[in-house]
């Protein structure tokens, strides 16, 4: 009897291994079927469920740089095709929704300059001539066409005539020995003074190829016949004939340009023998009350 039990223990303790086996083995077939059909039966899935994944590999939700940057669209497309809210976007403000110091400033016109022997910087020459109460202008802030060629104005050469006919009589023989001057010819003249002078001081006593008098066909250099030495000086105004021109003029229509003392007004120097024809009326108020062209006109 004792030695059946004997026999009985010792085959018990022989199967147990063999049952343990097998129950494991069972185990560990069912449980990897059941934790993938838990998970879809997505070998990825269960393998970032147990933490078991590849160390190196990117996370599901990151974000790589592209290669190459999107083209950007422009302000009028975005507008137009992106929706009114993007999450992570800054939307760029509409016209009317833009801090006033972020609109472009226009660009701020040309500004005179206080001085007027100062030539406006980088001025383009116009189309047309300026015209101010019926009187064309040309000076160093109202330039002409450079195309501007009507050649000597019959009024004024007329009016001229009709001075030297009175100066005559008073025994002066005044002549007109400089009037009308293409833009060309002034061009020509302007650069051999700045070659002679420099450019500094022949902008004093001379116009720029388009701001000359002469190129309106106005303007009149007046001088005495046999006293040549006197043409286009100073000197003029000193002389008997030059003083009766300064006095008579306006009666005919003619007006000394550019008076002594009145540079910074009309942007030249004295010139005594330079005369302009505007017309009686006009002439007679400025000679009235001392006044130059830019005074007259509120220039």
């Amino acid at each position: 009897m004792q030695s059946s039990k004997i026999r009985f223990q010792n085959k018990s303790k022989k199967r147990w291994p063999i049952i343990v086996i097998i129950i494991a083995g069972i185990i560990l077939i069912i449980t990897p079927t059941v934790w993938l059909g838990l998970h879809n039966w997505n070998l990825d899935e269960s393998l970032i469920a147990l933490n078991l994944d590849q160390s190196d590999k990117e996370p599901v939700d990151a974000d790589p740089e592209p290669q190459e940057k999107p083209e950007q669209i422009p302000d009028s497309e975005d507008k137009e095709t992106a929706p009114a809210e993007k999450p992570g976007k800054t939307e760029t403000p509409t016209e009317t929704e833009k801090p006033e110091e972020s609109k472009e400033s226009p660009t701020p016109p040309v500004e005179k300059p206080a001085d007027n022997t100062i030539y406006i910087p980088n001025q383009v020459l116009p189309t047309s001539p300026t015209v101010k109460e019926g009187i064309i202008l040309a000076n160093k802030q109202n330039p002409l066409p450079s195309n501007y060629n009507k050649g000597e104005d019959p009024k004024a050469r007329a009016a001229f005539e009709e001075m030297a006919a009175a100066a005559r009589l008073d025994g002066f023989e005044i002549v007109a020995f400089s009037t009308f001057r293409s833009f060309e010819r002034q061009e020509s003249l302007y650069t051999q003074y700045v070659a002679k002078d420099g450019q500094e001081a022949a902008d004093r006593y001379s116009a720029r190829p388009g701001y000359s008098e002469h190129q309106t066909g106005l303007a009149f250099d007046i001088g005495e016949k046999n006293f040549e030495q006197h043409w286009a000086s100073s000197s003029f105004g000193d002389t008997p004939a030059g003083k009766w021109v300064a006095q008579n003029a306006h009666l005919y229509g003619f007006i000394l340009r550019y008076p002594l003392g009145k540079e910074q007004v009309t942007g030249y120097m004295h010139e005594s023998w330079h005369f302009r024809y505007v017309g009686v009326e006009p002439a007679t108020d400025m000679y009235t009350h001392k006044q130059t062209l830019e005074e007259y006109l509120g220039l």
